[in-house]
C-alpha cells in the first residue's frame, strides 16, 4: 500500500501519544467507563479513595492512614485508570490516522454526465457530489472516476494505486468481473462509460474509512465471553473484600488488640486482586486487531470478522492466483508441420518483446532457454495487445534482398483471434495446430497460437505453474488443525493432479456457484467455521454464506458487499494471511488473560500480609518478598499494577507473533511463557518499588 493509504506511525509517535493523552483524560467520563466493567470499579475505587483522602486531611485521626499515603494510593488508582484509557485511546488513535489517510484521498471532481434532452444525447460537465445513483458518465484518458459504478461499455487501463498500493494499472471492461470501478482511480487510455452504483458518502472509499474507525467497532462473541469471566471474577474478589471488614472489626474487638484494616487498603487489595491488566487492556487489543489487518491492506468491516478468521477450520481456496500464479507462464513450443522449435520460438519471442504481461515475460524467459537472446529488430513496428483483437504482435521490415516488399506481420495470440487473422490474409490454420491447441486445453493449459503472415507456426502452451511456497503453507495449516479445499473449473483430472502437487486436502473440481455454496454449507452443518475469497458476481452467495469471506478489492460491487472483508491488493493468497492475524489476536488476548490472571496470584502475597498484619501477626509469615512496611507494600502493589498496563500496551497493539502451532502446543507455550512470567514479575517488580519507595523515603 502507498503512504496516501498506509500510515507508517510508529506505536509512540508524538503524532499518537498527544491526542491520545488527551483522550484518556476525556473517557473519563462515567458513561465511558461504565462499558469496562473492570476498569469501573477501579474508577469507583479511585472516587472513593479521594472522598478518603480529603476526609483524612479533614480529621486526621479518624481514618488511621496518614494523608499522604491516602494520597498517594489515590493517584496511583487513578493513573491506574488513564493507563487503560490510554491504551485504548492509542489503538483508537492508530485507525483514525489510517482513516484520516484514507479520507485524503477523496477528491471532488468534475464528470462528465449523460444527459438526454429532447433533441438527443449529450455529455455535460457535473460535480461529483450531484451525481446520484443510476447516472451514467463518461471518463476518458486522464480523467478521475467520480464515483464507484460498474462499466457498461468500453475497455480501459485504470490506474487504481491511490486504493491499492499497486502501481501497475488493471484492465477495466463492461461485463465480467472486471466491471467494477472504484472513484477516485484515473483513467490512463481508452475510455469508459459508467453507471453510478452509489451515492455520495456510500462509496467503497466511504465505507473503508467507516470501517478503520475505531468507533464503530463492536465487541466480537469471544471478547464478550471473556468480559463476562472477568466481571464474574471481579463480582467474586469484591464480594471477598467487603466481608474483610467486618471480619477485620470482629477480630479486633474479640482480641481487644490490633487496628482495623482501612478502607483504602480494602479498596487497594481490591483492584490488585481483579484482572485490571486484561481489563484495561482487552478493548486495545480488539482495536489493534483491525488495525493490523489494514496494516495488511485489509479492510475488515467488523471485529467479528477478524476474531472468526482465528477460529476457522476450513479454507477454500480458488486455484488461479491462490495455489497457482495465475500469471500463466509459457512451458513449451508446440511447432506446426514443417516448421522448426527454433523458428515458432524466434516468432514468439519477437511477437513478446513488447508485452510486458506475466505471460509475455514468459515466452521470452522460454525462447531464452532455447537459446536465443531477445535482441531487438530494426526498423520493427510492433503491435500492443487489445481487448478487441486478442493478439499482440509487430511488423518486420521486409529482408533487404527480398522481392516482397510489405511487412513481415508477426502475431501471437487466442488461437481463434489468430485463426481469422490468417484467414483474412488467405491463409490457413493446419488442423495439426489446431489439434495441438486442443490437447493442451484438456490439460489444463491455455493454447496461444504464433503466426507468420498467413501461416500459423504453431502453438505456446502456457501453464498455471503451482507455487513454490504454498505447499509448505498448506502443511503449516494442516499443523494447526485447518483443512484446505481447492475449487477450480478445470476437470476432475486435471484438478487431482494439481491438488497433489499443491498439497491440499481436498478440491471442488468443475465448481459451478450453487457448488460452492453447498460445500460451505456442508461443513458449517458439521460446525466447522469456513473461510473463502471471491471477487465475480458469482461469488457473491458463497461470500454472503461464508463466515469470513473476502472480497477482492478488483471485484464486483456484489462481491464486496457480500464479504466482511476487503482485500485491497486483490491477492487471493492474501486470505492465508488473513487467518493469522485472526489467531495471532487470540492468541495475544490469551496471553494477556493468562498473564494477568497469575499476576493476581503473585499480589496476593505482597498485599494480604500488609493489611492484615496488625490484625493477625502470624500473616507475617506470608511476608516471602520481605516488603519493608504494610504501607510500602500495599503501596508498591498499587504502583506496579498501574505501570504493569504501561509495559503492555506494546503487546497488546502489536500482537504476539504468530506461530503455526497446535492448540495444546500453543497452551503450554502461554503457561510457560505468561503464566509463569505472570506469577514471577509482579515478585521483582514489587520489591524493585519497595526498595525505591524506601530509599526516597516515600514510606
Amino acid at each position: 500500500m502507498t503512504a496516501n493509504t498506509k500510515t507508517s506511525l510508529s506505536l509512540f509517535d508524538a503524532a499518537l501519544v498527544r491526542p491520545a493523552l488527551w483522550a484518556a483524560f476525556a473517557k473519563l467520563n462515567p458513561r465511558t467507563q461504565w462499558r469496562n466493567p473492570v476498569m469501573f470499579i477501579v474508577y469507583i475505587g479511585s472516587i472513593l479513595t479521594t472522598v478518603l483522602w480529603v476526609h483524612a486531611l479533614s480529621f486526621p485521626g479518624d481514618t488511621g492512614m496518614k494523608p499522604a499515603f491516602v494520597l498517594a494510593v489515590t493517584i496511583w488508582l487513578w493513573f491506574t485508570v488513564l493507563f487503560a484509557n490510554f491504551a485504548e485511546a492509542l489503538a483508537e488513535g492508530r485507525s483514525k490516522a489510517q482513516a484520516a489517510s484514507l479520507r485524503g484521498l477523496r477528491k471532488d471532481t468534475w464528470a462528465k454526465k449523460l444527459q438526454e434532452p429532447h433533441h438527443g444525447a449529450q455529455w455535460l460537465p457535473e460535480q461529483a457530489p450531484n451525481l446520484r445513483k443510476g447516472d451514467v458518465v463518461l471518463v476518458e484518458t486522464g480523467d478521475v472516476i467520480p464515483l464507484d459504478g460498474e462499466v457498461i461499455e468500453g475497455v480501459a487501463s485504470v490506474d487504481e494505486s491511490a486504493i491499492t498500493g499497486e502501481s501497475a494499472p488493471v484492465v477495466r471492461e463492461s461485463g465480467g468481473d472486471f466491471s467494477a470501478v472504484t472513484g477516485g482511480t484515473r483513467v490512463l487510455s481508452d475510455w469508459l462509460v459508467v453507471r453510478i452504483s452509489v451515492n455520495p458518502g456510500e462509496s467503497f472509499l466511504d465505507r473503508m474509512i467507516g470501517m478503520v474507525e475505531a468507533a464503530k467497532r463492536q465487541k466480537t462473541p469471544n471478547e464478550i465471553a471473556l468480559t463476562i469471566l472477568l466481571v464474574a471474577l471481579t463480582i467474586v474478589f469484591l464480594v471477598v473484600t467487603v466481608t474483610l471488614l467486618p471480619f477485620s472489626i470482629f477480630s479486633v474487638e474479640a482480641a481487644g488488640a490490633g487496628t482495623v484494616v482501612s478502607l483504602t487498603a480494602l479498596v487497594a487489595l481490591l483492584v490488585c486482586l481483579i484482572p485490571t491488566t486484561i481489563g484495561g487492556l482487552l478493548s486495545a487489543v480488539g482495536v489493534a486487531g483491525m488495525s493490523r489487518m489494514m496494516q495488511a491492506n485489509v479492510i475488515a468491516t467488523s471485529g467479528r470478522a477478524v476474531e472468526a478468521a482465528g477460529d476457522v477450520d476450513v479454507l477454500l481456496l480458488d486455484k488461479t492466483g491462490t495455489i497457482t500464479h495465475g500469471n500463466r507462464q509459457a512451458s513449451a513450443f508446440l511447432p506446426a508441420p514443417g516448421v522448426t522449435k527454433a523458428r515458432l520460438a524466434r516468432a514468439a519471442m519477437i511477437s513478446s518483446l513488447a508485452d510486458e504481461t506475466p505471460e509475455g515475460r514468459s515466452i521470452v524467459e522460454l525462447a531464452r532457454r532455447e537459446g536465443l537472446e531477445p535482441t531487438p529488430v530494426e526498423g520493427a513496428r510492433f503491435v500492443a495487445f487489445t481487448a478487441q483483437t486478442r493478439m499482440s504482435g509487430a511488423d518486420l521490415p521486409a529482408a533487404p534482398n527480398s522481392l516482397d516488399t510489405d511487412p513481415v506481420l508477426l502475431r501471437k495470440g487466442a488461437v481463434d483471434a489468430v485463426r481469422r487473422h490468417v484467414e483474412a490474409i488467405g491463409g490457413t490454420a493446419a488442423p495439426e495446430v489446431l489439434r495441438a491447441a486442443e490437447e493442451a486445453a484438456r490439460r489444463g493449459s491455455t493454447p496461444l497460437a504464433v503466426a507468420e503472415g498467413n501461416r500459423v507456426l504453431g502453438i505456446v502452451e502456457l501453464k498455471d505453474i503451482v507455487k513454490t511456497d504454498i505447499k509448505e503453507r498448506f502443511a503449516e495449516l494442516r499443523r494447526m488443525g485447518i483443512k484446505t479445499v481447492m475449487i477450480t473449473g478445470d476437470n476432475k483430472l486435471t484438478a487431482a493432479a494439481i491438488a497433489a502437487e499443491a498439497g491440499v486436502d481436498d478440491f471442488l473440481a468443475e465448481a459451478t456457484p450453487e457448488d460452492k455454496l453447498a460445500l460451505i454449507r456442508q461443513y458449517q452443518s458439521e460446525g466447522r467455521l469456513v473461510a473463502m475469497t471471491g471477487d465475480g458476481t458469482n461469488d457473491a452467495p458463497a461470500l454472503a454464506q461464508a463466515d469470513v469471506a473476502v472480497a477482492m478489492g478488483s471485484g464486483t460491487q456484489a462481491a464486496k458487499e457480500a464479504g466482511n472483508m476487503v482485500d485491497l491488493d486483490s491477492n487471493p493468497t492474501k486470505l492465508l494471511e488473513v487467518v493469522e492475524t485472526g489467531k495471532a489476536l487470540l492468541m495475544t488476548r490469551g496471553s494477556l488473560t493468562t498473564f494477568s490472571i497469575a499476576n493476581d496470584v503473585a499480589k496476593y502475597f505482597a498485599i494480604i500480609p500488609a493489611i492484615f498484619i496488625s490484625t493477625y501477626p502470624q500473616l507475617g509469615a506470608l511476608n516471602v518478598m520481605r516488603l519493608a512496611s504494610p504501607s510500602s507494600a500495599i503501596l508498591s502493589a498499587v504502583i506496579f499494577n498501574a505501570l504493569v498496563i504501561v509495559f503492555l500496551i506494546p503487546l497488546a497493539l502489536k500482537g504476539v507473533r504468530y506461530r503455526p502451532v497446535g492448540a495444546a502446543a500453543l497452551l503450554r507455550r502461554n503457561l510457560a511463557i505468561y503464566g509463569l512470567g505472570g506469577l514471577l514479575v509482579p515478585f521483582i517488580g514489587i520489591k524493585l518499588i519497595d526498595w525505591l519507595l524506601v530509599a526516597v523515603h516515600l514510606v
